[in-house]
């Protein structure tokens, strides 16, 4: 039964329930998107950006290494004759000035127009080696100056020189100067970006003209260096996986004039670990506003559904009360014609009945009838006529008063004494059957306008009414009854509780319906309760019941304050 009550706010219930989840859900989801978009191209700009500047910085501080060094030797070229310079003594002395002002020169060197070293200060023995045939030295023949790769040379171990001629008078000679290629690889090696960041170069065909830090030995060729070796201006950074299949970020410029090519790269993970973070951020933003407004939706949804079904219930009763005032009108104008026409063959039945108890007397003295069997019977049926014919006169007289109902007389009504009577008429009544009577009237309980006598009515009809309640019953626990009294928003609130049989609920919308009783035949008229709702009615207020059966009843009685 409770699920059919339910049935008809299930489909209301779960429209509104939608209603809350989606109408703000999609809002909430669409700014999360979008501010999660902005956010992190913006955290992407931001890395990439940074990308750009230290290889930026770092590109500009590998050719000012390489510039200062060849500023150098310009330096020397320009201070120094070929006469001058070629004695060992004055290079010795030019070279520890070098290696005072930076320790990335190795050695010096002096050579003529021909290719022969005339003159060297290092740790290798070069003094009187020819190079006419190599490379750097046709380099720098043709330039004036020249930075050349890292090589091997007569020294066999990985290095690069720079190297640049002097003109003079009809003499051209140069002067060489071989860079410490550790110091230059820890330069280029000093990136660090994240946990994997890391900065190497490469010349044109992609060989290592530095130590990588996760793997590259000088001269071997980058087996990546055909996705980044293209020809660009200025700094290009592109995404893509290393022939291991890692992802990483790649920037790269080229240096030296286009020879060399400064690369830097981190773990596309490591490089965007913030996105990554704000990511999370967002999820987890997400799931909670998500649970926040699913929980809020349930609970406001529950909330309405709630209040109107209490609504509902309000109005049900309502409409039930107006049902039954309507009913109590329409029986109050009819029952007054109805009891004076069962009044008056009432009337002839009780006369008759005397008539014949007169001839059965007259009889039995004048020894016309005789004591026996049919003599008693014939007794036994005039009393059972007398019985029943005084029974539905008190009907009539019930019916006469319920339509004869006269305005209230309003009286000032302390319910603090008040009470104590009520329960005084009842309690030798209760106490007989044993049952218990409690009452609870709060101290600030105000004072009532009512007709007393009427209001004694009710609460007395009530009281009795929970006695025969709890006699019904095959009891368990001792028969209680409470009658409380206590202050409202404006008013008082009287109500008789018992713990006794309780009423069905088939029988709730019947019981202040006229005639309807549920007392054995003889013991009630039907009329009790229907009375105390047009009395309470009249009296400004409203009565309710609510009842478990089974397990007892309470009558509820709200009236109006009054000074």
């Amino acid at each position: 039964m409770e699920a059919a009550k339910q049935a008809p706010y299930r489909t209301l219930k779960n429209m509104i329930l939608a209603s809350m989840i989606f109408v703000p859900a999609i809002p909430f989801f669409c700014a999360v998107s979008i501010g999660y978009y902005y956010f992190t191209s913006s955290l992407e700009k931001q890395t990439i950006a940074t990308m750009d500047r230290i290889v930026g910085d770092h590109g500009s501080m590998i050719e000012m290494f390489l510039s200062e060094r060849k500023a150098d030797l310009a330096l020397v070229a320009n201070v120094y004759k070929f006469q001058q310079i070629s004695r060992p003594e004055t290079l010795k002395a030019v070279f520890k000035h070098l290696q005072d002002k930076s320790n990335a020169f190795v050695d010096l060197g002096v050579f003529d127009e021909s290719g022969t070293h005339v003159a060297y200060v290092g740790p290798y023995e070069l003094a009187g080696k020819n190079y006419k045939g190599t490379d750097w030295f046709k380099r720098v023949i043709e330039r004036g100056y020249y930075i050349s790769d890292i090589f091997l040379g007569y020294r066999k171990v990985p290095h690069f020189i720079i190297a640049l001629t002097r003109q003079e008078d009809d003499r051209t000679w140069i002067i060489r100067a071989t860079i410490d290629t550790l110091a230059f690889s820890e330069m280029v090696e000093r990136v660090r970006i994240g946990k994997t960041g890391e900065a190497y170069i490469v010349n044109r065909e992609g060989l290592f003209q530095s130590q990588r830090r996760s793997g590259g030995v000088l001269l071997e060729k980058d087996a990546d260096s055909a996705m980044y070796l293209t020809p660009h201006q200025g700094i290009r950074i592109l995404v893509k996986d290393d022939v291991q299949g890692e992802s990483y970020l790649w920037a790269t410029a080229w240096l030296k004039g286009g020879d060399w090519l400064l690369v830097v790269r981190q773990e596309k993970a490591d490089a965007f670990r913030s996105l990554r973070s704000a990511a999370y951020l967002v999820i987890l933003i997400a799931i909670l506003g998500g649970v926040l407004i699913v929980g809020m939706a349930f609970y406001v949804t529950g909330r309405i559904i709630a209040r109107m079904a209490a609504a509902d219930k309000e109005k049900q009763e309502l409409n039930q009360q107006l049902i039954i005032a309507g009913r109590l009108a329409e029986i109050g104008e009819m029952s007054a014609g109805f009891a004076h026409e069962i009044n008056n063959p009432l009337q002839i039945i009780r006369a008759e009945q005397t008539l014949i108890e007169t001839i059965l007397g007259e009889m039995q003295e004048t020894g016309e009838l005789k004591e026996g069997e049919n003599l008693a019977e014939v007794r036994d049926s005039v009393n059972q006529i007398k019985v029943q014919v005084d029974r539905c006169g008190a009907i009539t007289q019930g019916i006469l008063k319920f339509a004869r109902q006269k305005e209230p007389v309003s009286a000032r009504v302390d319910l603090r004494q008040y009470m104590d009577e009520i329960v005084a008429l009842v309690a030798k009544k209760a106490s007989v059957d044993g049952i218990t009577i409690k009452q609870e009237i709060a101290e600030d309980v105000p004072a009532i306008q009512a007709d007393p006598g009427q209001l004694q009515q009710v609460l007395v009809n009530l009281v009795n009414n929970a006695i025969d309640a709890i006699t019904q019953t095959s009891r368990t626990q001792a028969g209680e009854i409470k009658v409380r009294a206590a202050s409202t928003d404006g008013g008082v609130e009287i109500s008789v509780s018992d713990n006794g049989s309780g009423i069905s609920p088939q029988n709730m919308e019947k019981i202040f319906t006229p005639f309807f009783t549920t007392k054995p035949v003889g013991k009630g008229t039907g009329l009790g309760l229907p009375v105390c709702y047009g009395i309470i009615e009249k009296m400004g207020g409203s009565i309710r019941v609510s009842s478990q059966e089974g397990r007892g009843t309470t009558f509820t009685i709200n009236l109006p304050a009054g000074g």
